[in-house]
């Protein structure tokens, strides 16, 4: 189920697709538009990339030295996983081809409305990753966002997107990778919102590797007191590893809200509120004995990038382990 807790390992039977979407097989024989370079950008995007800075970020080597490539490799989100390669392309082209419309993970933005007006001004530059065909982007607009770009790897649904909102400046769409957008210059971004899509990285191949050049990527991108913002099925045991990686220098607020249409259960006397933080242990994980009224519930991480005075010698670190992920 969505968001359960867990103690050793991770029993979630789940899939992603088939809890919150019709689930299709991919189409191999698709052709694919535009297809990707090994950087992860088509070649008509690829003529528009900035020579790369010499900013040389930590994260970036780490990743790279064999020792820490061979511990990543060990663990994977397989839980939330089918057979289907969520990080995969072609899997997200084949599939935005055959069933076109639009689809909001997890949550509309009515329900993260109150979390985007808190923490991200309307007149912030806002990375959208992952975008797919979601109408968030639209909604946020329409609430008095100005400046929204949103990126995906599907250069389907790049297209798709491009075509419908072309008439909507405040909208703008590039087909990109999330584990290299060496496209945007450091500190390009106020806020990054993420509704799934790191999600999507735990079910691919080197699957912690991945998820941590995104975040790092992430953490690049944004301006100093800029908010990453993520909506995700998964709970602090198997995010906050992931999150709390001292090179990102991130202070994080947990929320918990539950799935859509949930109703608490009649005669419920609960005076809990979905909008005040979930307060949590030193190490960012739910107290002991947390009971949560919906079990498939999802979990809003408000990660703020702190300013580079902040001692990093104060900012815990959490090592990555099986029973996390």
């Amino acid at each position: 189920m969505w968001g359960q807790l867990v103690t050793t390992t991770d029993t979630r039977k789940h899939t992603l697709a088939s809890d919150h979407f019709t689930s299709t097989p991919p189409l191999p024989n698709q052709p694919t538009p535009n297809r990707k370079h090994s950087n992860g950008t088509t070649k008509r995007h690829r003529q528009l990339l900035p020579t790369k800075t010499n900013t040389c970020y930590p994260h970036r080597l780490r990743l790279n030295h064999p020792s820490i490539a061979a511990q990543l490799t060990m663990y994977r989100d397989v839980s939330a996983c089918n057979t289907y390669n969520y990080g995969d392309a072609l899997y997200w082209d084949a599939r935005y081809i055959q069933e076109g419309g639009s689809f909001d993970w997890y949550q509309r933005y009515s329900a993260l409305r109150p979390f985007a007006r808190k923490y991200i001004p309307t007149s912030s530059r806002i990375l959208m990753v992952g975008c797919g065909n979601a109408v968030m982007s639209e909604d946020m607009v329409k609430d008095g966002y100005e400046d929204i770009m949103n990126i995906d790897i599907s250069s389907v649904a790049i297209d798709m997107m491009r075509r419908k909102y072309e008439h909507i400046p405040q909208l703008k769409y590039l087909q990109m990778d999330v584990k290299d957008m060496s496209f945007f210059p450091d500190e390009s971004f106020d806020a990054v919102v993420d509704k799934g899509t790191l999600d999507s990285l735990m079910c691919g191949a080197s699957a912690p590797i991945s998820a941590a050049q995104m975040l790092g990527e992430v953490s690049r991108l944004l301006k100093p007191g800029g908010i990453y913002m993520l909506i995700t099925y998964g709970d602090p045991t198997v995010r906050i590893p992931h999150l709390s990686r001292p090179v990102y220098n991130w202070k994080t607020e947990l929320y918990i809200i539950p799935r859509p249409g949930f109703q608490r259960p009649a005669g419920s006397t609960s005076a809990k509120s979905y909008l005040e933080p979930v307060p949590t242990t030193e190490k960012g994980l739910l107290p002991a004995g947390f009971i949560m009224e919906d079990p498939d519930s999802h979990f809003v991480y408000v990660c703020r990038k702190m300013d580079e005075t902040t001692d990093l010698i104060h900012v815990p670190s959490y090592p990555l382990t099986a029973d996390v992920l």
